[in-house]
């Protein structure tokens, strides 16, 4: 492994990680052209991470119910961190590692996608999610650092960074929300959902 120096190693880290992530590239073109069957069909697609793999989850729903470049209709995308009030309410009465799951079985529906990110893949919570996820029916994706690791192994599918930091993890995961959203959005103005396999 290469040893960087700090501050502007970071560059340096990010680069090599780059270089190796890019041949992944394919798997974000076919989530986004699967997403785009899924939500298009009347699905719906839910998201949860911790701490800065929050923020990236919620990144993702946001570009789906905003947009991500062009115009564009909304989609059904939630952030499952996002609303305290259940999230706050399940940790206290059922416990941390619930806290994602029950709002899994509450609002996934077979056919829907859960993503799941997560620096180290071996968050408790998450995996209890990708449990409930697939009892469900719902699809599970993992956006995941080095493999392997447990979420990996406990989603349908998985893109694993490999990185020596979690912050060069996070700015890959961000990467790769924006190209599975770019992804969507073509294949969305193509129209090529409608011989997908991902719909209602």
């Amino acid at each position: 492994m290469t040893v960087h120096p700090p501050v502007t190693g970071h560059c340096d880290e990010l680069q090599d990680a780059l270089t190796a992530f890019r041949a992944s590239a394919h798997l974000t073109q076919r989530w986004g052209e699967r997403l785009a069957a899924v939500l298009t069909g009347g699905g719906r697609l839910l998201a949860a991470g911790n701490g800065g793999s929050a923020a990236q989850a919620q990144h993702l729903t946001a570009e789906l119910v905003g947009r991500y470049r062009d115009d564009r209709p909304p989609f059904s995308a939630l952030a499952l961190h996002a609303d305290t009030s259940s999230t706050t309410a399940i940790a206290n009465d059922y416990g941390v590692d619930e806290v994602f799951a029950r709002q899994v079985r509450a609002h996934g529906r077979p056919g829907d996608v859960l993503v799941l990110l997560s620096t180290s893949g071996a968050s408790a919570n998450l995996l209890s999610a990708a449990d409930a996820a697939r009892a469900a029916g719902v699809r599970v994706w993992a956006l995941t650092g080095p493999a392997p690791n447990p979420l990996m192994a406990g989603s349908d599918e998985s893109l694993c960074v490999e990185a020596p930091t979690g912050a060069t993890v996070q700015e890959l995961h961000l990467v790769a929300v924006h190209m599975v959203c770019a992804a969507f959005d073509a294949a969305v103005e193509r129209g090529t959902w409608r011989d997908g396999d991902g719909g209602r």
